[in-house]
């Protein structure tokens, strides 16, 4: 049944999303895009036909095909995604929201109830909370308690399971809405007491970061936009989500930088089946795009910063640094580097992940 639930929201995605850039899809167009046979193809849209997912807007006449629509361009969920990533009995819960103001709101009552719960931030519609996994006591109810908030997080195999407990608008949420957002596998709700719970199933994904630096040269080129182009083409990569894009300063005084001396980071949730093809894919989009030969990237899997990676973070924008200490932290760190001179750099913007934006961007801030 997992499978064709899957099957279902790829299927529908793709034809909300033909619809919404071109007002219609075929037949051709689903068969092509997901690289199903054509009567699987049919079947599937016959199907969401008579569910009420897809409306015929013009029948075939002739040689000309059917046309339909996607009921939907219009959300019928607030939650766009929600997906998670696990390093040991670390977990990170991602949950992105149409709406910034629907992710405070979950941001704020999940930080009130705590319980598993150990940071909670957000960035725009994005809400990254840290977890270990287990289960607290938490209160919900009506103000001043919290209106939801995670009570549980289990590793189940290769699936994640947050048990939710809510009331109000966030009940509503739970029951009618997470089920639809990317990456949920399955979501079961009852009612105990007068507070809605759930157990919402994620797979558990690898959290992967890549730094990135010196793909540029003083006649063109920029390293965060190569950056933010090589996040678009791994997240084209089945199963793989997107997490964030990040710009960071290093040493001012070096005399072989092209301009203001910054380096770039992406992070993505990867499944563990699926991490050395995306390696590999880095690898090979920053070397096929990259103007300048000394392009580098460093690849860490995980969730915690080191602190022998923190300092080299704090090295590299003090001080100009040589490629073997680089080699020499990544090897400590179990992190890859690849291509020329740029790993120094690279290696320094994931040092500096997860840090605020106002630190990453002013080497003069310290490192906290």
């Amino acid at each position: 049944m997992t499978g064709v639930l899957e099957h279902r929201r790829e299927y529908l995605r793709l034809m909300r999303q033909f619809t919404q850039d071109a007002g219609f899809f075929t037949v051709t167009d689903i068969q092509k895009a997901a690289g199903i046979p054509r009567s699987t193809a049919q079947d599937w849209v016959t199907r969401l036909v008579r569910e009420g997912c897809v409306v015929v807007r013009k029948e075939k006449s002739g040689r000309a095909a059917a046309r339909y629509a996607a009921i939907s361009a219009v959300p019928q969920s607030t939650c766009r995604r929600i997906f998670t990533t696990t390093d040991g009995d670390r977990v990170e819960i991602f949950h992105e929201c149409l709406s910034g103001a629907c992710a405070a709101f979950c941001g704020f009552h999940h930080a009130r109830a705590g319980g598993i719960l150990t940071s909670v931030r957000r960035d725009g519609t994005l809400l990254r909370e840290c977890a270990r996994a287990g289960s607290a006591k938490i209160e919900i109810g009506l103000p001043p308690s919290a209106a939801v908030g995670v009570a549980g997080i289990s590793v189940e195999g290769d699936r994640i399971v947050q048990r939710i407990r809510s009331i109000g608008g966030p009940a509503y949420s739970l029951t009618d809405m997470m089920s639809r957002a990317d990456g949920v596998i399955q979501v079961r709700s009852g009612i105990r007491d007068g507070i809605v719970e759930g157990l919402v199933s994620t797979q558990a994904l690898a959290h992967l970061t890549i730094g990135v630096d010196d793909t540029d040269t003083p006649d063109g080129g920029a390293t965060f936009a190569l950056a933010l182009a090589l996040l678009t083409r791994l997240t084209l990569e089945k199963g793989v989500m997107p997490i964030s894009h990040h710009v960071v300063m290093l040493c001012e005084n070096i005399t072989e930088k092209t301009a203001g001396n910054s380096a770039s980071y992406i992070e993505l949730a990867v499944p563990p089946s699926r991490i050395e093809r995306v390696i590999a894919k880095a690898r090979e989009f920053v070397e096929n795009e990259a103007l300048s030969p000394e392009w580098g990237i460093a690849v860490y899997r995980g969730m915690t910063i080191p602190p022998i990676l923190r300092e080299y973070g704090k090295q590299v924008r003090e001080t100009e640094v040589n490629r073997g200490r680089a080699e020499e932290i990544a090897g400590k760190t179990g992190i890859m580097l690849y291509g020329g001179n740029g790993v120094i750099g690279a290696l320094g913007a994931v040092a500096l992940a997860r840090l605020p934006h106002e630190i990453q961007l002013d080497p003069s801030r310290n490192i906290v």
